[in-house]
């Protein structure tokens, strides 16, 4: 039978956790937690470009035995405590602070070392599986293991609208549980764990309830969130793919799309522009979700920006 870690990287949102872990109870073996940079820490760091050099480690290649890197800690317990430290080790789990990077991906590689068990179950701080998805999480954990040619699966992950879901078969494709080595990732804000096979599509949703809407025109231009981390992800792509925390991670070829900004950038970014965002609008169509049509262009939009980011900062350096 497949045991199950539960993975969650997040900063300063213990309450969403503490909502997360009441609606996965039952759905996991193992909890690992890893916050962005000191919890309770009043010196806030400046933004950064990319990972510190330090943290670019490929962690499948450490053996399990291995003492945690020098900038993950666990701060000593204070009594008493509120946070997000208390609220982890009170269901059992293991918590690491680690270096701010203002973005989860790059603690992901170590995250998935530290934990128990193959089985990861990747998990946003504001997501948590519906009704249905945790009942198939359960029967996951109970049934013979998979075959290895299934590297994961993925769900619909509904978009939220600041108060209600809105339901429908799209967006698809949202990863979140994979068998820690049957995938490849590199750690950068955008990044998914790709499959050495393939990812079995289930009907069962991903809750994703932010404090806020899940997209539209106020996520793409007005979030400062949304500017850094295209700065990041341009910034990353000047480089190799091994500059960075990892997983199984052997090659300086970027995957897609972002190795399209690489090699053709003003293509890419005229292809997000215009071609991509129609073909979003005809799946919104298809799928009758007429109350976000408003919403087709945002994530090729903001792809366009990453583009445009990346021109910018490789003119910039040459």
């Amino acid at each position: 039978m497949p045991a199950i870690s539960l993975v969650i990287c997040l900063y300063k949102e213990c309450d969403l956790l503490e909502r997360l872990l009441k609606h996965a109870d039952g759905c996991y073996d193992d909890l690992v937690v890893v916050h962005d940079g000191p919890e309770f820490d009043k010196d806030v760091p400046p933004p950064v470009t990319v990972p510190p050099r330090e943290m670019a480690i490929d962690y499948a290649e450490c053996p399990s035995d291995t003492p945690p890197p020098s900038f993950y800690k666990t701060p000593p317990l204070l009594i008493p405590s509120p946070g997000t430290q208390e609220l982890v080790l009170r269901h059992g789990g293991r918590y690491f602070e680690g270096i701010r990077c203002y973005q989860q991906e790059p603690h992901w590689p170590f995250a998935w070392w530290q934990a128990k068990h193959d089985w990861i179950l990747r998990l946003d701080a504001d997501e948590y599986p519906s009704t249905e998805l945790k009942q198939w999480l359960r029967n996951f954990r109970s049934s013979a293991e998979p075959p290895s040619g299934v590297s994961g699966y993925t769900g619909l992950w509904p978009l939220w609208n600041g108060k209600r879901a809105v339901i429908g078969k799209w967006p698809d494709g949202r990863n979140f549980l994979f068998h820690r080595w049957r995938i490849r990732f590199t750690g950068v804000v955008e990044m998914v764990p790709q499959p050495e096979s393939h990812f079995e599509p289930l009907p069962f949703a991903l809750e994703h309830v932010p404090r806020r809407k899940s997209f539209g025109y106020r996520n793409l231009l007005l979030r400062k969130q949304a500017y850094r981390w295209r700065h990041i992800v341009a910034a990353s792509l000047l480089g190799s793919p091994k500059l960075l925390p990892r997983w199984r991670w052997q090659t300086d070829t970027w995957p897609e799309p972002f190795n399209q900004i690489v090699e053709h950038p003003y293509r890419y970014m005229f292809k997000c522009l215009f071609r991509y965002p129609f073909s979003a609008l005809r799946t919104l169509l298809k799928h009758r979700l007429y109350g976000v049509l408003y919403s087709f262009p945002g994530s090729h939009w903001h792809h366009a920006l990453i583009c445009w980011e990346y021109i910018r900062l490789k003119r910039k350096r040459n």
